[in-house]
């Protein structure tokens, strides 16, 4: 079952520069989302990885060159109108004390709000979906900072949801979550993709996890794209050590069949 809008969202970056205070961190980038896929950038720390992301969700003016969305470049196009078709969880997303799930949710309506249509019988319907898909409806009246960082990591993921955008980005989401809820934030966002066509753009640090999920993987070295493509062609000795300073072998993954990095010796710098 696709997402009910055929017309997906396209995602694309042309001659990408972005700099933090005139220092250039991701230089004249080319980069096309595959709609409908997952497509997950990996690298090193500092290569430019989240501020790729900022840069594609309008957070960041470009220095140089362009983001576009549908065609048209993001930077015309009202909040709103970005609102409405891309969705961003940063890494450290912050709010205000006493917010309940079901209040956090309710807020990826916002966009669709206007002075003349206020809240509808969509927007309850589409937040008490996002409460199903991530399993949150037993916690919908539990104020965030009671709960556990994968319970509000998936709180995050459904007002996002809520926001029904063909769009998802998603900076590091595994981020300080154990193990168990690594996986189970990553599946909940595989079902999202295969169930309902969503496009979905993340940064991980697992290189593993990275090639077990991803239809595309795209290795970032030094504010530039390295490598890019499905992960058995990108993910390679010669790739992790040009990107990561690092020794491995490549192996099988015996469950996924996704390539295995098991790392050896760092290089030193």
């Amino acid at each position: 079952m696709n997402n009910s809008n055929n017309n997906h969202s396209r995602l694309e970056a042309k001659n990408l520069t972005l700099a933090y205070n005139k220092k250039n961190i991701i230089i004249d980038l080319d980069l096309e989302i595959s709609t409908g896929k997952i497509t997950i950038l990996v690298g090193s720390n500092g290569c430019g990885k989240s501020t790729l992301l900022r840069g594609m969700a309008r957070l960041l003016k470009p220095k140089q060159g362009m983001v576009y969305l549908d065609g048209k470049a993001i930077s015309k196009l009202s909040t709103k109108a970005v609102a409405k078709r891309l969705g961003l969880l940063p890494q450290n997303p912050t709010y205000p004390e006493g917010l309940t799930v079901r209040d956090l949710v309710s807020q990826g309506r916002y966009p669709h709000q206007t002075w003349w249509q206020q809240w509808s019988k969509d927007d309850e319907e589409l937040v008490n979906k996002a409460l199903i898909s991530t399993e949150l409806i037993p916690l919908a009246n539990r104020r965030l900072d009671t709960l556990s960082g994968g319970q509000r990591q998936r709180a995050w993921i459904a007002m996002a949801l809520a926001q029904d955008t063909d769009i998802l980005l998603l900076d590091e989401p595994t981020t300080f979550l154990d193990l168990a809820h690594q996986v189970e934030i990553l599946n909940l966002l595989y079902q999202l993709n295969k169930n309902r066509g969503r496009t979905i753009v993340m940064v991980l640090h697992d290189l593993n996890q990275a090639c077990r999920y991803a239809d595309y993987l795209v290795a970032i070295k030094q504010g530039k794209i390295y490598a890019q493509g499905q992960p058995e062609t990108v993910m390679t000795e010669t790739m992790i050590q040009a990107v990561f300073n690092l020794e491995c072998r490549i192996i099988r993954d015996p469950v996924s069949q996704t390539p295995m990095c098991i790392p050896i010796k760092c290089y030193s710098t």
